[in-house]
């Protein structure tokens, strides 16, 4: 595992060691090698190719004569390199603690960004050029960009049992990330894949629970303590381009409750002073919606652990989420395939439109007869959570922000309508401000996407009326579409659920192996030296052995996934099967059935479990 371990201080000591004055050079090639910016990437070595060559892998990939896979078998390691190079970490920070500030991207990933909606922006036109152009990067600095991002902070390996519930402020280790695709490289052909999750969704899932256990980068002068809430961690990406959440700045937080030691996410708007204690009233009913597509509301409090008036409004946290802003609209760097950068597609695809559309549609659909208003329906507050999953979020503040006892709720709900239609156009022509040019945004909505996208967009912008609702909304969306979206649902669900039922047996068998560690070896139990080693117990010996340490005519170990798995099924089941258990100098040979070792298993552990108690 010193792939994945960190650099730790070694303890001082007295004692001089001598070697040889040519280990001196041989490590300093060594170093030299190590920072080369062209050091072979690991997954050659390793596997024999890498999956991530043409997708952004900033280490070196020689060419492959023949075959693109070479069998690890027969080169496993080139002969230049020498064991202590093939066991080296990957990358190992340079810099010095405190020049490091950038978040990282698992960490910079929020509930959703301090822009605000573009109604109440005074000049949309600055996201016209939001974001890094593609002349002002070559492949130099994206590679820079891409090593510097390696620069994490790390976390505290001596966690205490209420590590989960309360983290440190203070962060003292540097680390490396994790590399995905080398945590959960693809099994090889003879593990059975109906034991293991999908790679894919395991890469997704353990993104998002770094994410949701990143430790808060320090510098930011954030309260210990708020409100029951702790660990405090910036969602925000950037402070620098602050944009005004209606007439107030806000800021989007992680904490933890220290009721339940689940991560929510806190926004909180700065500088603001309740005038009525009514305004909470409507946090109440909304903490009452329930919606697969809506950021449930969980409370609403004012604090003065920032050094001034705030209003901090609680929701569910969803780790590694990105806005319809982030995903689709604002500018992004261009990225590094078949040796040459490439840009990201910035049309959105229709399938992927009508799908967003019919879940915001029903979200509002939801609040409406709850007797609310969204007023929030903006690029920026609606999350992507998921594939084609999206949630609206920040709801509830501009009920309290804009307090007014005599508001009526029909015309809100129609603002709800319109701001819909906006998110339409934003979306189809990949700008917030493209309602300012009307003609232009229809030219181009009418040239990319079909007549249905256009009328509906129309509708939603158009005046306020009796018979304008969002009921007549789903009513132009079509039977169809509703029908298809609800088919690819079932689908997902199909889906997880199998990749559910892979990992269900799991439990059972890491119950037996945790049985296995307690018997196997024990040095002493009963005043008895040698009671792994006797009786029943030593059948259990031969039987890990005949499971774990199987060798091959040529006495090479052979490592066989499924041969455990079935044999560790065989166990838990207790069939009559027989098997033949040799011991380790082949002079004795025992015939046993599953049956027998489960009753010699269950037997020993008992006496253990009896004598722990």
């Amino acid at each position: 595992m010193a792939y994945f371990s960190s650099p730790r201080p070694q303890s001082s000591s007295s004692a001089i060691k001598i070697v040889n004055p040519a280990d001196h050079e041989d490590k300093a090639k060594l170093q030299a090698k190590r920072d080369s910016p062209q050091r072979q990437c690991r997954n050659i070595l390793i596997y024999g190719s890498c999956r991530y060559q043409d997708k952004g892998c900033i280490y070196y990939h020689p060419s492959v004569e023949g075959s693109n896979h070479t069998p690890r078998s027969e080169s496993p390691i080139p002969a230049s390199l020498s064991a202590q190079a093939v066991n080296a970490p990957v990358f190992v920070p340079k810099a010095p603690f405190h020049i490091i500030a950038t978040p990282s991207p698992t960490s910079a990933s929020s509930f959703a960004p301090s822009p605000s909606p573009s109604t109440f922006y005074q000049d949309n036109d600055e996201y016209d050029n939001y974001g890094d152009s593609v002349s002002n990067h070559t492949p130099q600095t994206l590679e820079q960009q891409l090593v510097n991002q390696y620069q994490q902070v790390d976390y505290d390996d001596h966690e205490s049992p209420m590590s989960n519930f309360y983290q440190s402020q203070q962060a003292t280790f540097v680390r490396q990330p994790l590399d995905y695709h080398l945590y959960s490289h693809p099994t090889p052909d003879t593990f059975p894949s109906t034991h293991f999750v999908s790679d894919a969704i395991r890469e997704e899932l353990h993104k998002r629970s770094e994410a949701s256990q990143l430790v808060p980068l320090p510098g930011h002068n954030l309260p210990d303590e708020l409100q029951g809430y702790h660990s405090l961690a910036l969602l925000e990406p950037s402070l620098t381009e602050r944009r005004k959440f209606f007439s107030w700045y806000s800021t989007v937080y992680r904490a933890t409750s220290s009721h339940d030691g689940v991560p929510y996410a806190l926004r909180r708007v700065e500088n603001f002073r309740l005038m009525h204690q009514a305004a909470f009233g409507a946090i109440e009913t909304w903490s009452r919606v329930e919606h697969p597509n809506i950021a449930r509301v969980r409370e609403a409090f004012t604090t003065r652990a920032f050094n001034d008036n705030s209003l901090v409004v609680a929701y569910e946290y969803y780790p590694d989420a990105q806005t319809l802003f982030e995903m689709h609209i604002k500018q992004k760097p261009p990225v590094f395939q078949h040796g040459r950068l490439s840009a990201f597609s910035a049309a959105l695809p229709e399938t992927t439109l009508w799908s967003y559309i019919i879940q915001i549609s029903s979200a509002i659909k939801a609040v409406h007869e709850a007797g609310l208003a969204v007023r929030m329906v903006d690029a920026t507050k609606i999350m992507v959570t998921g594939k084609n999953r999206i949630r609206i979020g920040s709801c509830g503040i501009a009920d309290v922000l804009m307090y007014d006892p005599r508001q009526d709720t029909a015309i809100t709900q129609q603002e709800d309508l319109a701001m819909f239609g906006r998110l339409m156009f934003a979306l189809c022509c990949n700008n917030l401000a493209a309602m300012n040019t009307l003609p232009k945004a229809l030219d181009m909505m009418g040239r990319q996407y079909s007549a249905d996208v256009k009328t509906l967009a129309l509708y939603l912008i158009s005046k306020p009326g009796p018979h304008k609702s969002i009921a007549q909304v789903i009513d132009m969306i079509g039977t169809n579409r509703l029908v298809h979206e609800m088919d690819g649902m079932h689908s997902s669900v199909n889906r997880l659920e199998a990749e559910l039922m892979s990992e269900l047996e799991n439990g059972r068998l890491i119950r037996l192996l945790c049985k296995f560690g307690f018997i196997n070896e024990r040095p002493v139990f009963a005043r008895e030296p040698r009671w792994s080693e006797t009786g029943d117990r030593y059948i259990i010996k031969l039987f890990r052995d005949y499971v774990f340490h199987q060798v091959d005519e040529n006495g090479n170990p052979v490592i066989n996934l499924s041969h455990v798995l079935a044999c560790l099924n065989k166990l838990d089941a207790g069939t009559d099967e027989r098997i033949m258990l040799v011991s380790r100098d082949e002079q004795s040979c025992l015939v046993v059935s599953y049956k027998d070792v489960k009753a010699c298993i269950d037997a020993a552990f008992g006496d253990l479990a009896r004598a722990s108690r």
